[in-house]
């Protein structure tokens, strides 16, 4: 809204030319995100409080987690408002991947927030039942889907897939792209949800992620850098630069509160919204198959749940891990949280630098 208002006076105040340059406008949103997080923060706990929306704890977690009941949950609304608002402001509105961002997260962040009410009015963490939960984050990933493939159908799209390591690999998957596109979403909502049981492992891993797809949106869309790289170039892709940079601020401003020991709980309105974020980008930039690899701590948290599932179900009882997710696990062997929270994050640094190290490894 900004851009779209004050580039066009450019002509009468050279210094407004600046808003054109995606750099600027990137750090413009990350500022604002940043400032509305931080401004927004005690307002929302407070708010929260008032109303009595605590978080609701699980009876088979941790012991050490019981103290935790009733703090401040739902805080994705905070995350969502500082991440939107600034990429409204500051991104191209006529950019029709920024609609497609904005759009795919605020759907999933509105299945969070109807798990998060049910859990707040049951006062128990069963929220939405699994398979309408499952049911609408399946529904929002084919429309996405249909979608890009009406624009892939007028050639501002492709179905093609980029391979890590491979540099002639790149199938075109055609209608199947529709499901390829769901399944990536709904992964990564979920991946991402999974991961939100430490204060501040999720956002902190998040904003990790998120930093390195908002570098990967900006070579996409320039051309030196694309060439250089062997990307595929697509010009209106680095309007999701400022998206990715508005999620960064966000996460960042967040963090401040959710830090350990958190004053806030992101809640499902913010894993499920956050997670889907990751995707959209990830999709719109055609580095779907890179994501595994930047958002490794993710994948490893729904692994472990897939794992200890499975390993459940086919010992008749016996446990491959102390508990799932995973950073329950380093928990119960005796890392504090604080401890599993920071080797996290190294992690996820390591899978973010393996990630941008791919580029070139091809």
């Amino acid at each position: 809204m900004l851009f779209n208002v004050l580039y066009r006076f450019h002509t009468q105040l050279s210094v407004l030319n600046v808003t054109r340059y995606i750099t600027f406008r990137t750090a413009a949103a990350s500022l604002s995100a940043l400032a509305i997080s931080l401004i927004l923060g005690p307002w929302l706990i407070r708010k929260l409080r008032e109303f009595q929306i605590g978080q609701v704890i699980r009876t088979e977690g941790p012991q050490t987690h019981k103290p935790k009941a009733g703090t401040p949950t739902m805080g994705g609304l905070l995350i969502l408002a500082a991440a939107l608002v600034p990429t409204l402001l500051w991104a191209d509105l006529a950019n029709i991947y920024v609609w497609i961002a904005v759009l795919t997260t605020s759907g999933y962040g509105a299945i969070g927030f109807a798990d998060d009410y049910l859990k707040i009015v049951r006062r128990s963490h069963h929220g939405l039942r699994p398979r309408y939960k499952m049911g609408f984050q399946v529904l929002f990933g084919l429309a996405v889907g249909a979608s890009l493939l009406v624009l892939a159908h007028n050639n501002l799209y492709s179905t093609r897939l980029i391979f890590p390591f491979f540099k002639r690999l790149i199938p075109d998957l055609g209608w199947w792209y529709l499901p390829f596109a769901a399944f990536v979403l709904v992964a990564a909502s979920n991946a991402v949800n999974l991961t939100d049981g430490l204060d501040g492992l999720a956002i902190s891993t998040f904003a990790i992620a998120a930093a390195a797809y908002t570098a990967l949106a900006y070579v996409t869309g320039h051309r030196v850098f694309a060439d250089y790289l062997l990307l595929v170039r697509f010009p209106p892709a680095a309007e999701l630069t400022v998206f990715g940079g508005s999620l960064v601020g966000a996460s960042l401003g967040f963090l401040w509160y959710n830090s350990y020991p958190a004053e806030i709980f992101m809640g499902d309105v913010g894993s499920l919204a956050l997670g889907a974020a990751l995707a959209t980008i990830a999709i719109l930039i055609k580095q779907e198959l890179l994501l595994p690899i930047v958002g490794g701590i993710f994948v490893l948290e729904a692994v472990s749940v897939i794992l200890q599932v499975a390993y459940f179900k086919s010992t008749g009882g016996k446990r491959l891990f102390r508990m799932s997710p995973l950073h329950h696990h380093f928990e119960l062997i005796g890392w504090s949280e604080p401890k599993v929270i920071a080797r996290f994050v190294i992690l996820g640094i390591i899978f973010a630098l393996l990630s941008l190290a791919t580029l070139k490894l091809r």
